[in-house]
């Protein structure tokens, strides 16, 4: 079981370090930004710790991403093919919001994910989560009512709607339902 754990912190710790490289930022920089100390990153980075949730909450919080996207992106590394039977799925218990991870691992700043939506469902999400990101949503299917701040967007399938500068957002599902891309740009 320490080896499982072990391998993970490392794969963790790789994540962490790749992430932090492709922001061009410093170990120093990446401490600042997180509130966590110069040494515990490098030891975490080298996978010489096992880190708790609230450290790696913290660190991904500096990148501009929620904790399970950290995770997602560690356990995605290696390889430009991402198949569909390996893509990870989260199911939100409450709304029956389903969020599938389409994006291989790679040092590219964008990535692509597909929710389904049942009808009637809401989802919201604070402005703090947008901070870094530039994202975009197209419909597949099914209708989708977006507010992005005090602007209320009502989207068919097809339409493409460009996200502005960050603000609380919450999506809902029309009858019948809502299918929809979302892209995201990091940076």
């Amino acid at each position: 079981m320490d080896d499982i754990m072990n391998d993970i912190s490392s794969i963790i710790g790789r994540r962490i370090h790749a992430e932090r490289i492709m922001r061009d930022w410093s170990l120093a920089e990446l401490a600042e930004r997180s509130g966590v100390s110069k040494a515990m990153l490098s030891a975490t980075e080298r996978g010489k710790t096992s880190p708790t949730a609230a450290l790696l909450v913290r660190i991904a919080s500096a990148f501009g991403m929620t904790l399970s996207t950290l995770i997602a992106r560690a356990e995605l590394q290696g390889g430009g093919l991402l198949r569909e039977a390996d893509q990870p799925v989260w199911r939100d218990p409450d709304t029956g919001y389903v969020r599938r991870h389409l994006s291989p691992a790679s040092d590219m700043p964008l990535e692509l994910i597909r929710v389904q939506l049942p009808t009637g469902a809401k989802v919201s999400f604070p402005a703090t989560t947008y901070a870094f990101i530039k994202q975009q949503i197209w419909l597949i299917s099914g209708r989708l009512e977006f507010t992005e701040g005090d602007v209320v967007h009502g989207l068919e399938p097809g339409d493409c709607l460009a996200l502005g500068a960050p603000s609380d957002c919450t999506f809902h599902a029309l009858e019948p339902g809502a299918d929809y891309l979302v892209a995201l740009v990091r940076g």
